[in-house]
């Protein structure tokens, strides 16, 4: 691997900022490194805010992915979390910066991305790449989004 800023701004992007480094569940530790990000750009912005986010670091995340790819003949690293923050973040949209809520969102989230309900399985089994990496945590997304809305609308 050769040092360049490319290399070293996608590895840090891909495993947002070594959270995908630490040990044990690096999908977990950058889902829970997410959290923080999402609550800084709703509380400045609106859910609009975030949601632009989630596009631009989905886009930036397939980009970080695949200069991380380019290093490993691992098709789904677990460093790479970049994935799990846009995930994440779109689970948060439409919903306030709410200790409770950001919570249930993560462990929505968590259970979604782990078992991965169609859409989300079928993507993880069959788009390769970058986008494969990225798309799958986006689709659990939607489950974990609805679940998300109605906890804040119904239950908090």
């Amino acid at each position: 691997m050769s040092v360049s800023v490319e290399n070293i701004v996608g590895r840090a992007l891909a495993t947002w900022f070594g959270s995908g480094l630490l040990p044990k569940a690096p999908g977990t530790w950058g889902s829970l490194a997410a959290l923080p990000f999402a609550w800084v750009i709703v509380s400045g912005g609106g859910m609009w805010s975030l949601a632009a986010a989630t596009v631009i670091v989905y886009l930036v995340g397939v980009w970080a992915t695949r200069v991380f790819l380019r290093t490993t003949d691992d098709p789904d690293p677990g460093p790479v979390v970049i994935d799990e923050v846009a995930g994440m973040w779109m689970t948060l949209i439409m919903v306030p910066p709410d200790l409770v809520i950001y919570a249930f969102g993560f462990v929505a989230f968590r259970i979604v991305d782990i078992f991965k309900p169609w859409p989300a399985g079928w993507a993880d089994r069959t788009v390769k790449g970058a986008q494969g990496v990225m798309l799958d945590d986006v689709l659990a997304a939607i489950y974990s989004a609805g679940a998300t809305w109605v906890f804040a609308e119904y239950v908090v």
